[in-house]
């Protein structure tokens, strides 16, 4: 299933656990209950969960966040942990690709970045004229990848988040 950044972001925001689920293997189950819960069927396509995310009712989101909460305690009963679980998917790709001395992914990776500030460069060097929507969206998907290079690379914020956490709690 392929869902809009957007989609995922108001997921996040709305229902953070099932939001972190649709980027990991847990997907597929994650989108199925939340298609049961705004749409009443767990075969919904991506169309179906976008607009229907997009016409959320107050009491929709509100089912939405009860799901995150009894999706997050059948995790934990299973002993799940989905952040792990997406760290080890990042570390299993870094050791993969030094095992095979593979150069695709820093190729690619310098390509979008490239890629990425070429397109920005241009937009402000060319401000004054109009751009077209689908410069416009070309560079979000840009922007978007390069955001996914530098999370490869450079690892996530989340781990800092837990720390700030446990820090706040006195647990460090």
């Amino acid at each position: 299933m392929n869902l809009s950044d957007t989609f995922k972001s108001v997921i996040g925001a709305v229902a953070p656990v099932l939001g972190a689920a649709l980027g990991g293997p847990l997907g597929g189950a994650a989108a199925s209950q939340i298609a049961q819960s705004l749409l009443g069927k767990t075969d919904a396509t991506s169309a179906e969960l976008e607009q229907a995310v997009k016409n959320a009712t107050p009491e929709q989101l509100a089912s939405l966040k009860k799901l995150d909460h009894d999706f997050q305690i059948r995790m934990e009963e299973l002993g799940l942990d989905l952040e792990r679980i997406n760290q080890q998917g990042i570390a299993d790709a870094r050791a993969r690709e030094i095992a095979v001395n593979d150069k695709v992914p820093a190729v690619l990776a310098i390509a979008v970045t490239i890629g990425f500030f070429g397109v920005l460069g241009w937009m402000v060097y060319d401000g004054t004229k109009g751009h077209s929507d689908a410069l416009l969206v070309m560079l979000g998907a840009l922007g978007g990848a390069w955001g996914a290079v530098m999370n490869y690379y450079f690892g996530s914020s989340s781990g800092s988040a837990k720390k700030n956490e446990l820090l706040a709690r006195g647990k460090a």
